[in-house]
């Protein structure tokens, strides 16, 4: 599995998200309180995006695990943004551990992040695969199940399909073919983020002019509330919509 949050509002240090929190990706990356059965720690790369004031986001990802990147902690603490996606990532058993696999993935303004895994990968999911253009499974970022994800979402943006919609087509989809995959999925273009719930954990916290999402509460805030399984989140900094999971 892996761990991810994304962030809306006023701009922030990419250190008060990642490093300060006491239960942050960095904590998360050796010492997850919620994997729900996948794997123990996030060791498997990380990977961080936020948006500069203009222009496409910027990311930052790296093979090694989040706590030995000696790089980061320096640049995390002078580098602000207002919408950030990061992630932590346990690769699955089989599946390559490189730079080109750790989210968040990106095309234009689009980030996004997969929390979990298709079962019976990949043989499952061939019919899918199927449909994508052979230059988007022959260009993937790396051979993996987030990869094919991401392809599949963003074969939809492409085509026009609402944010929110490709993603809950895309986790119905898959869910069809590869029962009992976790197919939690985070996708954001800088102003509104888009999250499935489907088979691990979320959180969100809300304040007047932001929201945070993140597979475990970076914290112990009361504010924090957990989503529940089946559920799509549709969130902006100063709004959030939280529905049913449906195709």
């Amino acid at each position: 599995m892996c761990r991810h949050l994304a962030y809306l509002g006023p701009p922030v240090s990419l250190r008060s998200l990642l490093y300060d929190p006491p239960y942050g990706l960095l904590r998360q990356s050796w010492a997850p309180r919620d994997m729900r059965g996948g794997g123990t720690i996030n060791a498997d790369g990380f990977g961080v995006g936020w948006y500069p004031d203009t222009g496409d986001p910027v990311r930052y990802r790296r093979a090694q695990p989040l706590w030995s990147d000696t790089t980061l902690p320096e640049l995390a603490a002078v580098t602000v943004a207002g919408a950030v996606l990061a992630a932590v990532r346990s690769a699955t058993v089989g599946m390559p551990v490189q730079e080109t696999a750790a989210a968040p993935f990106a095309e234009g303004r689009w980030l996004f992040s997969h929390n979990g895994v298709i079962r019976g990968w990949p043989d499952a999911v061939l019919p899918l695969a199927a449909e994508l253009p052979v230059r988007d499974l022959l260009t993937l970022d790396a051979p993996t199940d987030a990869a094919l994800l991401w392809a599949l979402v963003r074969h939809r943006l492409r085509a026009g399909v609402e944010p929110a919609a490709a993603i809950a087509a895309t986790v119905a989809a898959v869910a069809a073919v590869a029962p009992g995959s976790r197919l939690n999925l985070l996708l954001t273009d800088g102003t509104t983020v888009v999250a499935s719930v489907a088979g691990h954990a979320l959180s969100v916290r809300r304040t007047p002019d932001s929201v945070l999402l993140a597979s475990e509460p970076l914290d112990d805030d009361p504010g924090w509330q957990a989503v529940p399984d089946g559920q799509l989140v549709v969130a902006k900094a100063t709004g959030l919509d939280i529905r049913e999971l449906t195709a």
